[in-house]
């Protein structure tokens, strides 16, 4: 069977997602930088390389002027192998500091290395007007839902034994502007001040505006679950990832979205009652339900470890 070897969006908008609160967040973040001596940029595992937003470079990270992390949450999701050839193309662009994290696991190694690495930096380096201040100030930053404020929490949580102190979700724009200092140790004393995930005004890649509503850093209705569920099926196709197959409990590989929501639909027993031009009302499988389901079971992880960048 042949399969696409491009992506073409079934509609002619382009994916884009800039609302409001964003340039505000842009906005506050720049004039509480004055008062940051690291900034913490986090990031999806998947997509190292895929939707960083260029502005954060000069504008947020002040360009060499501040010390820098790149936090991949999410690790768990990739392959170790794949982890190494991302590091190492990273640090051939520049990125001196990279640290891979998985936040749901609270013995994650990168955790445990992330506030060393902060601290380590933060001394190493000219604070200018901060200079001296006994506190140490951290900003996160990233696009959305990639795990900005459950990184803040998991710190919060294992330094102090306190609760969780940021909101967080499954869909991308829970944290809605610049919070204020949190509190993440005792010794040194050091704060994280949590941000709203910020995109690109305008994503003109159609593939990198894809794997971002992928992995979830647009809720799913900004460009629709099937299309979501198309892409997903055309990257795995041609990445030679037939797991789905399985995993969905169908005969064979497809290329045709529409065919795969109807099996799956109909394995897993969801129906949708539809009415017919001529006003009668039959009983379909709900493709709906499907593409949301096969688009979760690959964020899950289920389909095994994905890098959706090329390295």
């Amino acid at each position: 069977m042949s399969f696409r070897s491009t992506y073409k969006l079934i509609s002619k908008q382009a994916v884009h997602w800039f609302p409001g609160h964003m340039g505000k967040g842009l906005k506050q973040m720049q004039q509480r930088l004055k008062m940051v001596d690291c900034v913490v940029e986090v990031h999806d595992a998947r997509i190292p390389f895929s939707g960083r937003n260029p502005e954060f470079e000069q504008t947020i990270t002040g360009g060499d002027l501040k010390p820098h992390v790149l936090v991949l949450n999410k690790k768990d999701l990739v392959d170790r192998r794949d982890q190494r050839k991302v590091e190492n193309e990273l640090k051939n662009n520049g990125i001196k500091n990279i640290i891979f994290t998985n936040c749901k696991n609270q013995q994650c190694q990168g955790t445990r290395e992330l506030l060393p690495k902060i601290t380590e930096l933060i001394v190493e380096s000219d604070r200018y007007n901060r200079r001296n201040e006994k506190d140490y100030n951290v900003m996160v930053i990233g696009v959305p839902n990639v795990g900005k404020s459950s990184l803040l929490n998991v710190l919060r949580n294992k330094n102090l034994g306190k609760k969780s102190a940021a909101a967080v979700g499954a869909e991308a724009g829970i944290t809605r502007s610049v919070l204020e200092k949190i509190k993440i140790c005792e010794a040194p004393l050091t704060y994280m001040i949590d941000t709203p995930g910020i995109l690109e005004p305008r994503v003109t890649d159609d593939e990198m505006g894809m794997k971002l509503a992928l992995v979830g850093c647009f809720p799913d209705h900004i460009v629709g679950i099937d299309q979501i569920a198309d892409y997903l099926l055309y990257w795995l196709n041609k990445h030679n990832k037939f797991e789905y197959v399985e995993v969905l409990g169908l005969k064979n590989a497809t290329d045709h979205i529409a065919e795969l929501l109807f099996y799956h639909a109909k394995n897993l027993g969801k129906t949708r009652k539809i009415k017919r031009y001529d006003g009668q009302v039959i009983t379909m499988p709900d493709m709906l339900y499907a593409a949301q389901n096969f688009v979760q079971i690959f964020r899950k992880g289920e389909f095994g470890h994905i890098l959706l960048d090329k390295v």
